[in-house]
């Protein structure tokens, strides 16, 4: 088989000690850049899907919260490398050039924000809605009751939904190398694909499978040990 000939197998081998370290730090500061930028916008707007509903602490006019929930959706429904295509100009205006692991980061926070967006929204749901009434009847006000309440009786939940929307992201960073991103998936397009090298994308491969491993282990860790609820 071509991945297992001693050529390719050799080739293989050099890149990944040429290329694999600088590709990897690309795939891990942008996927790590991308899912705190994502946090920063989804966070928000998912407690707003929440809170901004009729008779809720927080609520909003219909029209707009049907706006935010609908401009949510469409983002979500767009294909990750069709939108990486469709935002490469905003890429430009941004961060100054449309190609590589900088300019890819742009388009991994706009797919990635509504994601992450209703993920928290799912999250705060599901807070006892009487801890909510005991908060109103001690006079909590509504942002009181946001940061005091929601968000820490939530972020069980919402480290374990982070946890699957970072490992999204990773994949996200390793597919925008087909169109002129960096990282792992970069090496895996141009040594791999292009070269006929099946050794350098299963290298790839076998890293981005350690990545999702040790960043799903670390939430789900993390996860536990902030949920109360969890015997000790």
């Amino acid at each position: 088989m071509l991945f297992l000939s001693d050529t390719t197998f050799q080739e293989a081998w050099q890149i990944f000690i040429e290329e694999f370290p600088y590709a990897l730090w690309e795939t891990f500061y942008a996927t790590l850049l991308a899912t705190l930028f994502a946090v920063i916008i989804g966070l928000p707007l998912g407690i707003l899907l929440v809170v901004g509903e009729k008779d809720n602490i927080l609520p909003l006019p219909k029209p707009v919260l049907s706006i935010l929930n609908w401009l949510i959706n469409i983002f979500r429904s767009i294909p990750f490398l069709i939108l990486m295509i469709l935002v490469l100009p905003l890429s430009k205006v941004i961060v100054g050039t449309k190609v590589g692991t900088i300019a890819s980061i742009v388009p991994l926070v706009i797919a990635a924000a509504p994601f992450v967006a209703r993920l928290i929204e799912g999250s705060i749901r599901e807070v006892d809605s009487h801890l909510i009434e005991a908060a109103l009847s001690m006079g909590a006000t509504p942002f009181q009751i946001i940061w005091k309440v929601l968000i820490p009786e939530a972020m069980p939940s919402i480290v374990s939904n982070l946890t699957i929307a970072l490992t999204t992201i990773l994949g996200y960073t390793a597919m925008s190398g087909a169109i002129g991103g960096g990282g792992l998936g970069k090496i895996a397009i141009s040594y791999g694909y292009y070269r006929f090298n099946m050794s350098v994308m299963i290298m790839a491969v076998i890293i981005l499978i350690l990545l999702v491993q040790a960043f799903q282990s670390l939430g789900t860790l993390l996860a536990n040990k902030i949920d109360k609820r969890v015997k000790r």
